[in-house]
Formats: structure tokens, C-alpha cells, sequence
């Protein structure tokens, strides 16, 4: 099959498995598009592709590294950094020590190097895995912060980990003070080159949006979408680490966007371009690791023949050690950090054994750990093949599949186990932020005296009514979001009987209702006149995109409005 060919097919059906995961909840996304990918490799007539892993790192990992950098909660972030330090750069560490020593025990065949390096590879997390295990399960939001934190991180921790295992068994030849040195030239300079370039983008695009606007939006998005690729090229150019710089430029851009809240297209295009990057890579990655199976562990057990049992014990044996060391690092390591982020109020969930059982069984290993594996070289400088090179790609793919089955059998058991959790301080934070928006907007209605002198009375009686009406919606959104808290601040609402409160939140439910109707008549009425040729399509779809957003924010105070009157949406206060 021809390379373009296969990259459509394969896009394909990314969207068509995501469409059925929707039917089939009970089974994980990743476990779907895994186990569809080996089935079109199987058996020998089927789909195979050779897998470049050097051209995977690029293609893939950055912009999806840059996403969720762009994306994850700056605050917790910070707020986390030392559990989250822990996880990947101490567990990492240890991870590669003692798990090292345990598989060149195991199997003596394997040099210790080599078995330093299937460590390595081992050892960074799949937060995307988990992320499409728990959904709707209730993982804490602040744990789920921290495993997407500790995913961030222990991608380049892991793979510089490989570097240098790999490189000491190509020369014979390992030095503590080389590797802490070179580490932490790879890992600062990596994190300073994507910061750097983050910010300089960030910098050319407010000085040509200020001239031209949101003109050029869609330029700026695909330059966006372009930037952690130049981030990953850049630092590997130099010798830092592509994937760290990659992390870093998502961040800065994702600060440089909190000044741009009038750019409305751009992010609109932006959030659309994102979701569907990070859809179909997300979908190509893990189906590209099931068209790997067959070719490494079906082909790998058949020429094992009886032999092939023990090397599933081999497997089952580094997965298991592979959880306990990192069960016995979050419950001596990480919990009195998780601990002290409670007591300082950076972290709802209290530390409990619970999730510290949920945190380990939501350290799954996904596709970076593939292509780490099969980016071992095949031979060494003398020519000779590269000790255990199959054995270690094997053992690594197991590993894998045994993380991500037990994760999605055990994560939904232990998360149902756990109390419910409900964010009440995010969703205080957002009630108390909408509040602050309705009063500011209030005060900047208010008509000075200036404003009276140059206007005659006609134009003032005008503006005054419309004002009103205006500062009356708002204050019903006050009043709203003032009662929903369960605390009455104003002197109006203290005198408000429950019966009162309940007729004007049922008001408002209704008013809401008939606005939205309103919009999907209008937006009917424009699709109409298209199909008659009495406007285009570029009409259409400024005026339709129009109406869109109206909706949108309209529907989330509806839903607000809705929770609040004890309704259903649709069901209207008759």
C-alpha cells in the first residue's frame, strides 16, 4: 500500500474508532485502536508498516507534548512541581536503577547496559491512556493534573535516560559526572530554547496582530501548529532535549495568549485546530502500535516455541516490579509532598491509600516507550548486532499491553471505591469570576456627566432604557449565581423567601430558553436563503458563526440557570 494511502486509512480510522468508543464505553479508546491496529496487521496478508522511529518522535510527540503544555493548568502546575519533580525525574532515576539490576538478574544474557536501557524505556507514563481510561470515573481533577504533569516530563527524563544507556553500551564506557552533566545541559537547555522560541513567536504575532488585526488568524494558527515541530528540530540541532523544548514553547505561548482576549477568531480556529490534531494523532499513535504486535510479539513467540511462556513470565515479572517501585515511591516519596499540598489548600483530595493505588495503577506506558524501543540501534561501532536488541523490543511492547489492560480493569474499580469527589473550589473560583464580569460590566454602562452634556435628552431616555434592561439581565445573573453558592450577599436577597427565589430562577430558565430558540430560528431562516442562492457561502458562514457563539455562551448560563431552578434543560418553568 502506497505511503499516502496508508496514512488516510489510518486517519481514517482514528475518527471511526473514536466514533465507536462512544457506543462501546465500557472498553478505553486506546484499547480499541490497539487491538483494531493488530487485527488489520494479522496475519500475513495484512496491513504492515515500517515504523521509523526517529520520524515518529518528530511527527507525533511534539505537538502533542505542545498541546498539553499549552493546555494544562499553569497554577496546579506550579503548585505540584514538587510531587510532580518526584514522579519524573526521582522515580525515573530509580525506576532505571533498580529495575536495571532486576532484568540483568533475571535474564544474565542481557548486559547490564542493555538492561539499563529496556529500564529507561520503560519508564515514561501515557497520561493520553489514562485520560481516555478515567473519563467520567471521577479521577481527582488535581491528581489527574499531576499524572498529566509527571507525562509532561518524564517523556524526556525517560528517553535521555535511554541516550545515555544505549551510548554506554555502544563504547563500553559510563560516567556518573558525564551523564549528571550532560543531563542537565539536555534538560536546561531544552526547557530555555522552547521558552525562547515560545516567547519570540508569541512576540511576532502581537506585532502583526496589532496592525492588521484578526485579518490574519488563520495564518497565525497553522504557524502555531508549526512551532513545537521548529521546537523539537531546534533543540535536537543543538543538543538539548527536542521534547523538553517542545514542553516549554506550549507553556510560553500559553502565557502569552492570557493578553490576547480580543483575538476571538484566532482562538476559536485555534481550539478547533487543536482538538482535531490532537484527536487524529492521539488515534494514529496507538493504532500504529497495534500494526506493530504481530510483527514483535506474535512473530517473537512463534520462533520462541515452547521457550515463548517464559518470556510472558518475563513480561508479567518487569510490569508487576515496575508498578511496586512505583507504589512504594508515591507511599515513601511523593505522599508527604501530596500531604503537604493538602494542608496548604493546593490540593482538594486528601492522600489516601486509595489513591495512592490509583496514582500507580495510572502509570501506564504507552507509545513513547515503542519508540524508544525501536530506536535502539541494530549494530554497535564494530558491526556486531546489538546484545538482546529483539528480547528488549519485546519486553518493552509487553509491557505496554500488561499496564494498559490492567490499568483499565483495575482504575475503574479502585476510582468507584474511593468517595466522591466534587471540586467545590474551582467551581467557587468560576462563580466568584463570573460574578466580578456581571459587576464590571454593570459599572461600565454607567453614563457620566460629559456623556449627558454632548447628548440631547432624547438620546439620553434611550440609552437609559437600554441600559436598564441590560443592568437587569445582569443582575439576575448576580442574583443567580449569588444563591446557586448557597449564601445570600445582597440585602434584597436576604429578604427573598425560598418561593420568591425559585419563581425568578424559574424566569430566567425560561427567558434563557426562548432566547436559544430564537437563535436556531434565525439560523434556520439563513440556511434557507442560502438554499434559495439569495446570499453565499461566505455570508453564510460569518452570520452562522455569529449565531454560534451567541448559543454557546447562552447554553452554559442555561445550564447554570437550569441547575439552579432544580430543571432539566428543555424542560421549561410552565
Amino acid at each position: 500500500m502506497h505511503t499516502v494511502e496508508t496514512v488516510l486509512l489510518v486517519l481514517m480510522l482514528g475518527a471511526l474508532t473514536g466514533i465507536a468508543a462512544r457506543y462501546v464505553r465500557a472498553i478505553p479508546l486506546p484499547l480499541i485502536q490497539i487491538a483494531l491496529g493488530a487485527l488489520i496487521a494479522w496475519p500475513q496478508r495484512g496491513l504492515h508498516i515500517a515504523f521509523d522511529p526517529e520520524l515518529f518522535l518528530l511527527l507525533f510527540i511534539p505537538p502533542l507534548l505542545f498541546a498539553d503544555g499549552w493546555r494544562i493548568p499553569k497554577r496546579e502546575f506550579f503548585a505540584l512541581a514538587r510531587p510532580i519533580l518526584l514522579l519524573a525525574f526521582g522515580l525515573v532515576l530509580i525506576t532505571v536503577l533498580g529495575l536495571g539490576y532486576l532484568i540483568h538478574w533475571m535474564i544474565p544474557a542481557m548486559p547490564l547496559t542493555v538492561a539499563f536501557a529496556l529500564a529507561a524505556v520503560v519508564s515514561p507514563t501515557d497520561a493520553v491512556a489514562v485520560s481516555a481510561i478515567t473519563r467520567n470515573l471521577g479521577m481527582p481533577h488535581k491528581t489527574m493534573h499531576m499524572l498529566e504533569g509527571e507525562s509532561l516530563l518524564n517523556d524526556a527524563s525517560g528517553l535521555v535516560a535511554v541516550k545515555f544507556a544505549v551510548l554506554a553500551t555502544l563504547t563500553g564506557v559510563f560516567s556518573w559526572s558525564n551523564v549528571a552533566k550532560d543531563f542537565t545541559w539536555m534538560a536546561v537547555g531544552g526547557l530555555g530554547i522552547g521558552a525562547l522560541m515560545g516567547w519570540g513567536f508569541s512576540y511576532a504575532r502581537d506585532a502583526i496582530t496589532r496592525r492588521v488585526g484578526d485579518v490574519a488568524a488563520t495564518q497565525m494558527v497553522l504557524l502555531l501548529v508549526l512551532l513545537p515541530f521548529a521546537a523539537y528540530i531546534v533543540g535536537e540541532k543543538i543538543g538539548v532535549s527536542g521534547i523538553l523544548a517542545a514542553v516549554a514553547a506550549g507553556v510560553a505561548t500559553n502565557f502569552a495568549d492570557l493578553d490576547r482576549s480580543n483575538f476571538i477568531s484566532e482562538r476559536l480556529q485555534t481550539e478547533g485546530t487543536w482538538n482535531m490534531v490532537e484527536a487524529a494523532f492521539n488515534g494514529a499513535i496507538f493504532l500504529l502500535l497495534g500494526l506493530q504486535l504481530p510483527s514483535i510479539i506474535g512473530v517473537t513467540l512463534m520462533d520462541a516455541g515452547h521457550e515463548g511462556w517464559k518470556l510472558v513470565g518475563y513480561v508479567a515479572v518487569i510490569s508487576i516490579a515496575l508498578l511496586l517501585v512505583r507504589w512504594a515511591w508515591i507511599t515513601l516519596g511523593v505522599h508527604g509532598a501530596l500531604r503537604k499540598a493538602h494542608r496548604e489548600g493546593k490540593m482538594a483530595e486528601k492522600p489516601s491509600h486509595l489513591l495512592n493505588l490509583a496514582t500507580t495503577m495510572a502509570g501506564i506506558r504507552g507509545a513513547v516507550t515503542l519508540a524508544a524501543a525501536l530506536s535502539i540501534p541494530v549494530h554497535l561501532h564494530n558491526g556486531r548486532p546489538f546484545p538482546e536488541r529483539d528480547l528488549l523490543i519485546f519486553l518493552a511492547t509487553g509491557v505496554i499491553l500488561f499496564t494498559l489492560v490492567l490499568g483499565a480493569i483495575a482504575l475503574p474499580l479502585i476510582l468507584r471505591r474511593m468517595p466522591p469527589h466534587e471540586d467545590t473550589e474551582t467551581q467557587l473560583e468560576e462563580r466568584n469570576a463570573r460574578t466580578v464580569a456581571c459587576k464590571a460590566a454593570i459599572a461600565s454602562l454607567t453614563l457620566t456627566e460629559e456623556d449627558m452634556q454632548q447628548h440631547d435628552e432624547q438620546w439620553v431616555a434611550q440609552y437609559q432604557e437600554v441600559v436598564g434592561r441590560i443592568t437587569q439581565e445582569y443582575r439576575n445573573r448576580i442574583h443567580l449565581l449569588d444563591d446557586s453558592s448557597g449564601v445570600a450577599t445582597s440585602t434584597e436577597a436576604q429578604r427573598d423567601t425560598p418561593e420568591m427565589v425559585h419563581e425568578r430562577r424559574q424566569r430566567l430558565v425560561k427567558e434563557m430558553e426562548l432566547r436559544v430558540r430564537c437563535i436556531q430560528v434565525e439560523r434556520d431562516a439563513l440556511y434557507a436563503e442560502r438554499q434559495a442562492h439569495r446570499i453565499n457561502d461566505e455570508a453564510l458562514r460569518a452570520m452562522v458563526s455569529e449565531l454560534d457563539m451567541a448559543e454557546v455562551s447562552l447554553r452554559k448560563r442555561l445550564a447554570v440557570a437550569c441547575r439552579a431552578a432544580g430543571l432539566k434543560p428543555g424542560k421549561t418553568a410552565a
